[in-house]
């Protein structure tokens, strides 16, 4: 079965990856790879892609990765009916009741008469 998945190429700290269709039970830094599709570039959002190529392989049964099918969709290439997108996941502040934002609003001190008479 074939694999559409995200190969990291790039120096340290600063990566690129390749799009790749392989074999799925090959680790992504095999190098047997039966196609390079694209380019992607998580710090600049540069994609590189053949769309042509990457339909013509999902037609035939290639399943892409999370990433990738996710990556896919933003740019608009149409994804058949069984490619599953992992859900989006949702934060939850473990204590949201301690939250700055969650606390009630105070209201600006006013001044005491005893004050204004001390200033007196």
């Amino acid at each position: 079965m074939l694999a559409i998945r995200m190969q990291r190429n790039g120096r340290s700290h600063y990566p690129t990856y390749r799009i790749v269709v392989q074999e799925s039970q090959r680790h992504p830094l095999s190098g047997r790879v039966v196609a390079e599709v694209g380019n992607y570039n998580p710090q600049t959002k540069a994609l590189t892609m053949d769309k042509a190529a990457v339909e013509k392989y999902l037609s035939n049964g290639a399943q892409p990765s999370g990433r990738v099918a996710l990556i896919l969709k933003k740019n608009g290439v149409k994804l058949p009916k069984w490619v599953k997108l992992a859900p989006t996941k949702k934060s939850v502040a473990k204590h949201a009741d301690k939250l700055r934002k969650n606390q009630p609003k105070e209201a600006p001190a006013e001044e005491t008469p005893a004050a204004e008479e001390a200033q007196a």
